[in-house]
This record gives C-alpha cells, structure tokens and sequence, in this order.
C-alpha cells in the first residue's frame, strides 16, 4: 500500500509565504512524479505545479513565479514553497504522487492525499 501525507497548510496574510511538504511512502518501487493540486470551494479541482522523476517542473500560469516545486529523492518528498501569496490562491491543497509498484509486475499507481487547507486572508 501506498500513501501520501502532506503537512504545512494553514492561515497567511496576503503577500505571506508557506511551505507544503508531501512525504510518499509504502512499498513502491519508484516515483514517477510527484505534484500539487489545489480546489478552491465551487471550483474543479486543479494543477499547480508538478515534478517529475526527471526534474522536469510544471507550473500552473497563475503561480509562475511565485510558487516553487523541488523534491528530496531520499525522502520521496516533495515541497512547495509559495511566496506572495494571494487571497485567490485558498484553496485544499492536495498531493498527487504517481508511482511505480510491483505486485508482482510493474505499472502505475496514482495516490492522492488527504488535503490541506491553505486560507490566505486580504
């Protein structure tokens, strides 16, 4: 089984900065990218920035620039530390981890978190 858990969430002012933390874990083989997504209340739920096991980032338009994603490889965890931070930015903060299992054979298994709630207040 895998999981992911996400720490960091919470409540900023405007133009404040936090820092999301999502640690993978369980029996997988490798991760294949690791990312964040974000649903604000009526809104679908959507892509904020990805990495994958390449480095290779995503950012959603409306973070460039202020929002950064890294990865600590050891800790299959992945960060991201957001700056200038916006009331249009509150929003559930989810962690999307896709990863590699053998059980037996290998494929792919997409595991999401539970959540955190980011409230950025003007």
């Amino acid at each position: 089984q895998v999981q992911v858990v996400e720490s960091g969430g919470g409540l900023v002012q405007a133009g404040g900065s936090l820092r999301l933390s999502c640690a993978a874990s369980g029996s997988f083989v490798g991760f294949l990218s690791m990312g964040w997504y974000r649903q604000a209340p009526g809104n679908q739920r959507e892509l904020v920035a990805t990495i994958t096991s390449a480095g290779t980032v995503r950012y959603a338009d409306s973070v460039k620039g202020r929002f950064t994603i890294s990865r600590e490889n050891t800790k299959n965890t992945v960060y991201l530390q957001m700056n200038s931070l916006k009331p249009e930015d509150t929003a559930v903060y989810y962690c999307n981890a896709n990863v590699a299992v053998a059980d037996p054979f290998y494929r792919p298994l997409e595991v999401w978190g539970q959540g955190t709630l980011i409230s950025v207040s003007s």
